[in-house]
């Protein structure tokens, strides 16, 4: 006799021995307890959950000698046909092999006869949605009224390609995935019953490469146990099933985080030399900064990673210095670039490039901690305006050595007479300007107004910091605007000036008048030499001249738009 393989040899015979499908497996007990079981029943899922198997199930439970039962006995003559595949009464048809309208017509005729030695006559279609449209449309009548014989169990894994008109005379079940703890557990139950010894490590593996698919699993499971008769190390189950180890890929992101680019590249060239798909690689380096996020938020990690327990500790403790911002940001950023390195003819030199960017990348900082950082650079900032002001000399008493060549400088030459000696008073002695003098040069007086405004109000200080402040003459005082009016418009505002003014009334010793002038940037001044040119080519042209003749107009303003 030929091998059995493992999928078929441990095949569940019972609802009992149906892994991760209760909600299924209850339903139908129930029902058939009750005798409350559909005519017509969909079964739905991913490939290898045990949608044929279950039908097998059900088909057992409606003809067994002692049913209907929800136990079947597996020892009666309808049991073990059916468990044989070569029931007379149970028909299991490959609906992308007979899927003609003329093959529908001839079982409408096989319907009407009775079993042979069964309770009903079931037929089983699996990959129903594989039926032309119109062998839809004829098994329409026939699935809605069947014989009382009859019973109909289709399994599909793209159930979105049936016909609603199918679907609403169908009682639908959706199988899930099945969790890698449990498929683990069942491939331990297996290797203890085949005497084969195997880490639990590289079981996870195995389970994790099958995909929630129990059938996949076992298929690869058979591989492993194939290669040796002894036990296999995890490096070897590594080889044979040209997998990644998954310590390449903390490795690998624990090399990102820390942007080491030359790990980085160690690494990738180590699996390279693996034979291993660099898509497949970037697939998972995605999957894993995936559960590193969720590990970092810390809500319903065991729901939403399925992983053994020991790796979730591992993701746990490679985030523990990270925040989720960052995670975001690395996360967003792989997975912009996911489509480059899938269709990419070089995905080795496209991966390499698309680290090197990610980790060129400055990491994001938490609203939070931006926050945290502006209020301590303004404590800094008023910290310094205060010990400034303390080292500074009181301007209501101005030192009268150091102030004299200050006024020389800054007074209007009208100040002087015209023997350039200084005006005297009728006792002969020199008259001190009216003017307080202020100490210090004109830079740290314009430093001094810029952060003594800044605590009061910092953005009209922002602005202001743009400008050139001038003390030509007298109680004036010159504040150039470069750009292009926005500053000057802000510094214009009443709230604005008035502070403004109280601040160099308090710094400078007295009031000063305060002439805003806009100073135009080279652009500006390249732009207005284009606009006059522009306006004087529009004035000299014919139509122009032409409209102001007839009309007798006069030529008011050009506008530039």
């Amino acid at each position: 006799m030929s091998y059995l393989v493992l999928a078929r040899k441990y095949r569940p015979q019972t609802f009992e021995q149906v892994i991760e499908q209760a909600h299924i497996t209850r339903t139908l007990t129930n029902a058939i307890s009750t005798d409350r079981v559909a005519h017509a029943i969909l079964f739905s899922g991913p490939r290898g959950t045990g949608k044929t198997t279950v039908a097998r199930i059900l088909a057992k439970s409606m003809n067994c000698e002692q049913g209907p039962t929800a136990v079947p006995c597996n020892v009666c003559r309808s049991c073990e046909e059916i468990t044989g595949g070569h029931g007379v009464d149970v028909f299991e048809i490959d609906g992308a092999s007979n899927n003609s309208v003329d093959q529908v017509r001839e079982l409408r005729e096989n319907i009407k006869y009775m079993p042979a030695h069964s309770a009903f006559k079931i037929y089983i279609i699996d990959e129903v949605h594989m039926l032309s449209m119109a062998a839809f449309n004829a098994l329409l009548k026939t699935l809605e009224e069947p014989p009382s014989h009859v019973l109909f169990m289709f399994a599909t894994t793209e159930p979105h390609k049936i016909p609603i008109t199918i679907l609403s005379r169908c009682q639908r079940h959706d199988f899930r995935r099945i969790n890698l703890d449990a498929i683990s557990k069942h491939m331990t139950w297996i290797c203890r019953q085949e005497g084969f010894e195997i880490s639990d490590q590289s079981l996870g593996l195995i389970a994790r490469e099958a995909g929630g698919s129990m059938r996949d699993a076992l298929s690869l499971l058979d591989q492993i146990m194939t290669c040796t008769q002894g036990s296999l190390s995890h490096e070897q189950v590594l080889d044979l099933l040209g997998v990644i180890d998954r310590k390449l890929i903390h490795d690998l992101a624990e090399a990102i985080l820390t942007a080491d680019v030359p790990a980085v590249l160690d690494v990738l060239d180590d699996i390279y030399d693996r034979g291993h798909d660099m898509k497949k690689l970037y697939a998972d380096l995605l999957e894993h900064f995936r559960n590193l996020l969720v590990v970092n938020l810390g809500n319903k990690v065991n729901k939403l990673i399925d992983l053994p327990a020991a790796e979730i500790e591992q993701l746990a403790k490679q985030v523990k210095q990270i925040s989720a911002g960052a995670l975001n940001q690395i996360f967003d950023l792989l997975y912009r670039e996911e489509v480059a390195v899938r269709l990419s003819p070089q995905p080795k030199l496209a991966l390499e490039m698309a680290l090197i960017r990610l980790m060129q990348v400055g990491p994001a900082l938490p609203i939070d901690v931006l926050i945290d950082k502006l209020d301590d650079l303004r404590q800094d900032m008023l910290a310094s305006g205060r010990r400034q002001e303390n080292t500074l000399p009181s301007p209501q008493a101005p030192n009268l050595e150091t102030a004299a060549p200050i006024r020389s400088r800054m007074q209007p030459s009208s100040a002087t007479s015209n023997e350039g000696e200084p005006e005297r008073d009728e006792g002969g002695s020199e008259a001190v300007t009216s003017t307080p003098v202020p100490t210090g040069n004109l830079a740290d007086r314009g430093q001094q107004i810029i952060e003594t405004i800044a605590r009061q109000n910092p953005s009209l200080a922002a602005n202001l910091a743009k400008c050139q402040i001038n003390i030509p003459a007298g109680q004036l005082l010159e504040i150039e605007v470069p750009g292009n009016g926005f500053t000057l418009n802000m510094i214009q505002r009443d709230k604005n000036m008035a502070v403004l003014n109280q601040v160099c009334a308090d710094i400078l010793g007295s009031r000063h008048e305060i002439q805003l002038k806009a100073s135009g940037s080279a652009d500006d001044k390249s732009q207005k030499k284009k606009d006059n040119q522009l306006k004087q080519k529009a004035i000299s042209h014919p139509l122009v001249a032409d409209a102001i003749e007839i009309f007798d107009g006069k030529l008011i303003d050009v506008k530039i738009l």
